[in-house]
């Protein structure tokens, strides 16, 4: 009895969740799933090469609080743009753009991370897939300083 409550408080919170987030629940599902993918790498690639230390795994710990309090920051700020639309008379509907940015470069940030991690481990990577993940990570970088000129500009 007790876990069948337990399933509909979990599958509620999490509709609830989906549906206050939108579009923004998938991207947040992944960027924490990588988050942790992240810790975890980091923990055993500190492990193998006995680098490891309590210090820096709570210090890893809270970059991925600080990074959950960027996409908040971001989301934020999409709702105030959102609702200054609003009040101009201008329906831009639902507005996430930042917030996005911010996931994408975190997710993109968190599996570079888990690529340097696999490679201190000593497990063998073909050389080009960091280079790819950065690439990615630049364009990314590019692609929103370029709007939020555009933004700033347009102001």
């Amino acid at each position: 009895m007790k876990e069948n409550v337990l399933r509909a408080a979990v599958t509620a919170a999490l509709a609830a969740f989906a549906a206050y987030f939108e579009v923004l629940f998938i991207p947040i599902i992944i960027v924490f799933t990588a988050m942790i993918c992240d810790y975890i790498s980091g923990m055993i690639a500190a492990h193998v090469t006995n680098e490891y230390s309590s210090s820096i795994g709570i210090i890893g710990i809270a970059k991925k609080v600080a990074y959950g309090l960027m996409i908040v920051v971001s989301m934020l700020i999409d709702w105030v743009v959102q609702m200054v639309a609003d009040t101009m008379g201008v329906f831009i509907g639902h507005f996430c753009y930042f917030a996005l940015l911010v996931i994408i470069w975190l997710v993109i940030n968190e599996c570079i991370s888990i690529l340097e991690n696999v490679a201190r481990m000593g497990v063998n990577m073909p050389p080009y897939i960091l280079k790819i993940a950065n690439k990615l990570k630049s364009v990314a970088e590019a692609k929103g300083e370029e709007r939020a000129t555009n933004l700033s500009d347009n102001n």
